[in-house]
């Protein structure tokens, strides 16, 4: 049993995580092993107290130590969902099962949303989870929409078992090259089916007979991860002490709404901490 699990890597995430190490909690870190690799790609960074100047790789390089320094470890298992048990929750992670007293989202923003169709067919053809899901398509049509290279190893797993995959990659240099996967630059629009999902269409126009699709992305939709959690206009509501509507439940950084600042996420991130840090002190009482 942790006492928090942390979801997301970026600099809110990293905030949380140090400062509750510092206090000695019991945690377990869910994202990117290249902490704030977001970060990396800012060329510029203006407004960061202190560093004027420094390029977003200066500064993800600097998270990175900071972390490796602090002896912080991070899982880089997907987390597909997260369920309120009482005074506790349960978090699923890939195959993984885990437990923790309190759980802090720090996923950020996802440019890029479910497709049409995707959350209504979930658990009837959609799974987020390649390694759970993977065997019931074996020698079957299925396609795969993925965000990240880091993810491929997923891709091969699923193509070793399926007869064909078409595959819809959200990112640049595709690793992958196998002679049952085809690469489409056409992205997905829709997922449909009677019940069950039987069609993928597509940018193009096109459309594409499938048993299964497999989304795999760094991070799942709140909708799908935490369905108790209130959000407004796409955000985590939070009250001043980072919590959510659900007990023992906090959020932190972008997820919880403009401005999209580093510095804003970190100090979000450091008043969630101290507010597990409370939370859990009462609870013990």
């Amino acid at each position: 049993m942790y006492d928090t699990a942390i979801i997301g890597t970026g600099p809110a995430g990293l905030s949380a995580a140090v400062n509750l190490k510092i206090h000695n909690k019991n945690i377990i870190w869910f994202g990117s092993k290249d902490i704030c690799e977001k970060v990396a790609l800012a060329e510029k960074i203006e407004n960061f107290p202190g560093l004027y100047g420094i390029s977003g790789k200066e500064l993800a390089a600097s998270f990175r130590e900071h972390a490796k320094k602090m002896g912080l470890e991070v899982n880089d298992h997907v987390v597909n969902n997260v369920v309120p048990m009482g005074n506790k929750f349960g978090i699923l992670a890939g195959t993984e099962f885990c437990e923790a007293k309190t759980v802090l989202l720090a996923t950020g923003v996802s440019a890029k949303g479910q497709i049409k169709g995707e959350s209504e067919r979930l658990g009837r053809g959609v799974s987020y989870c390649a390694t759970c899901d993977g065997r019931l398509y074996k020698g079957k049509r299925i396609a795969v929409i993925c965000n990240a290279a880091r993810l491929e190893h997923e891709v091969r797993f699923l193509a070793e078992l399926a007869e064909h995959i078409d595959y819809f990659p959200y990112y640049k240099e595709i690793g992958i090259d196998m002679a049952n996967v085809t690469v489409h630059t056409a992205k997905p629009t829709e997922v449909t089916g009677d019940g069950q999902v039987e069609t993928l269409k597509l940018s193009d126009g096109s459309e594409l007979e499938i048993s299964g699709l497999f989304c795999l992305r760094t991070s799942v939709s709140l909708a799908t991860m935490i369905k108790e959690v209130e959000t407004e206009d796409g955000h985590i509501k939070v009250g001043r002490d980072q919590s959510t509507n659900v007990k023992g439940c906090f959020a932190a950084g972008d997820c919880t709404g403009r401005p999209y600042q580093y510095t804003k996420s970190v100090g979000e991130g450091n008043v969630a901490a101290h507010s597990i840090i409370d939370y859990l002190a009462q609870e013990e009482k």
